[in-house]
């Protein structure tokens, strides 16, 4: 890869303001494309949910899909958008390899849904308000697969192949006003903004927006311009970045990269980057074209829609508990503070904890759990806590057998390992690896009288009132049960055999 010559985060920002544009293509989850009736289920054989229309072929007529602009209509309005009165779609034409008929049917200069705006906290708690301009519906194009070479990109490729399932399936582009002011904050306002729609977007139902996956993409444009000055530098646009870290660490590099480009002397081109993943760089990708360039006319084949005021009313109502309003609710619930809500967003872990709540967890016992031990294996592991295989109804459960002292934390701990393994549910777990509480107070007594007789001097410290020296018996007794113990009990038989008052 070529080296490229970056300018120091600091030093860039001391000179030059950064200008930012986030595009973010929203794969909708409807059962069929957005003009015609093909299937969008994932997995399929290639080239096996097309059709005359998706296909572009001759005479085939397309026809609007009514769940695509009911889900335009709910996203432009938690997003504060004005909803158009009457829109049309337009063809944006472009050489689409992958998309059959040679052009992409979207929206241009008429939108569904635009001048709109989404509050977004960073991590020190301050709100900034990212302004929207618009939330158009377009359809997406097929998938281009690159044989040969080394990179799995075309160039250097001996061929490509073409899947034409994906082509037609209904996206939303939801597209930022030019992001000014946030200064060496721009990546941070960037990730924070991306995961805010997402978390949006799903509250919305309308897509699970797994970035991984593709359902959500975002293009991070970027300029520098000088320090106190107002005219916009030339963008670059980063393509199709994929994750929240990555959309972060793609306007960190461009800043870098376009100061370097201006401090020694050269002209940042607009062009489109590619992300790279494995070092957070981007390379040219090809010159940007300006929006003339792609000879926009109104589709011929499709009427305007026009979505009555009684029908964009009463999505309004039917509108969820938006993310930021929910996060504000639970916060208060929970009893949390504002760091400590960041963190749990931050890792994913609002719905889970929530779920687990819901199965009948207290919400302290479902934070602690899911924040703690299964935070710290999905960091080690390299998963998203969504994806270790293990259910809030299972963490419920364990912490039901703690609470009924059926478990201690260390063994709760061991029972998670067991369901994260794949050994079963908590209970079975529990039954083959033996790992209940040993409660029985014949047994316990048995184990508090040896720990006595082998710690005679320990013994004697309590006997003369340093009751403290009884953590150590404690730890003889644990050891010897294995760590199953009930540890209160066991104080209290220690302090009883031994003749002291706790």
């Amino acid at each position: 890869m070529t080296v490229i010559d970056l300018e120091s985060y600091e030093d860039a920002l001391a000179t030059y303001d950064p200008v930012m544009g986030l595009e973010v293509h929203v794969e909708l989850g409807t059962k069929t494309k957005m003009f015609c009736g093909c299937s969008t289920e994932l997995g399929q054989d290639a080239n096996t949910q097309t059709c005359p229309v998706c296909l572009g072929l001759p005479g085939a007529l397309p026809v609007v899909n009514e769940i695509g602009v009911e889900s335009a209509i709910k996203i432009g309005l938690a997003l504060n958008c004005e909803i158009a009165e009457w829109c049309r779609f337009a063809r944006k034409n472009y050489f689409y390899p992958d998309m059959p008929k040679n052009f992409q049917t979207s929206q241009y200069d008429e939108p569904i849904a635009f001048n709109g705006y989404l509050d977004v906290q960073l991590e020190d708690g301050e709100v900034f308000r990212v302004q929207i301009e618009r939330a158009h519906m377009e359809e997406d194009t097929g998938k281009s697969t690159h044989v040969g070479g080394a990179t799995g990109r075309i160039h250097g490729a001996s061929h490509s192949l073409l899947d034409y399932n994906r082509a037609g399936i209904p996206l939303i582009e939801i597209v930022t006003k030019p992001i000014e002011g946030a200064g060496a904050r721009a990546p941070e306002v960037a990730r924070a903004y991306v995961a805010e729609l997402r978390e949006l977007i799903k509250a919305l139902g309308v897509s699970e927006a797994r970035m991984e996956m593709g359902q959500m993409r975002c293009d991070v444009n970027l300029s520098l311009r000088p320090n106190g000055t107002e005219t916009f530098g030339t963008r670059s646009e980063t393509k199709n970045v994929n994750s929240l870290r990555s959309v972060e660490r793609a306007a960190r590099f461009e800043i870098q990269r376009h100061a370097a480009v201006l401090n020694s002397g050269g002209t940042v081109v607009q062009e489109t980057r590619h992300f790279h993943e494995e070092d957070g760089s981007t390379t040219a990708g090809r010159i940007k074209d300006n929006a003339e360039d792609y000879r926009y006319f109104p589709e011929p084949d499709l009427v305007p829609v026009a979505p009555a005021r009684e029908w964009v009313e009463e999505l309004r109502k039917g509108l969820p508990e938006l993310p930021r309003v929910r996060r504000a609710r639970l916060k208060e619930e929970w009893g949390v503070s504002e760091h400590d809500m960041q963190s749990i967003l931050n890792a994913g872990a609002v719905d889970l904890i929530v779920a687990t709540i819901e199965a009948g967890a207290p919400a302290d016992q479902a934070r602690k759990w899911w924040m703690g031990e299964l935070a710290r294996n999905a960091n080690e592991t390299g998963r998203g806590l969504d994806e270790l295989p293990v259910t809030p109804a299972q963490v419920a459960r364990v912490a039901e057998l703690v609470a009924a002292g059926d478990l201690n934390d260390k063994l709760a701990r061991q029972v998670l390992e067991g369901v994260l393994a794949g050994e079963g549910d908590p209970d079975t777990v529990v039954e083959k690896r033996g790992l209940k509480v040993v409660s029985d107070e014949g047994a316990l007594s048995t184990a508090v009288d040896e720990a006595i007789a082998g710690n005679a001097a320990i013994a004697d410290k309590i006997r003369g009132g340093k009751v403290a020296a009884a953590g150590a018996l404690v730890g003889a007794v644990m050891k010897a049960t294995r760590g199953q113990a009930d540890a209160a009990r066991v104080r209290e038989l220690i302090l009883e055999k031994l003749g002291v008052e706790g």
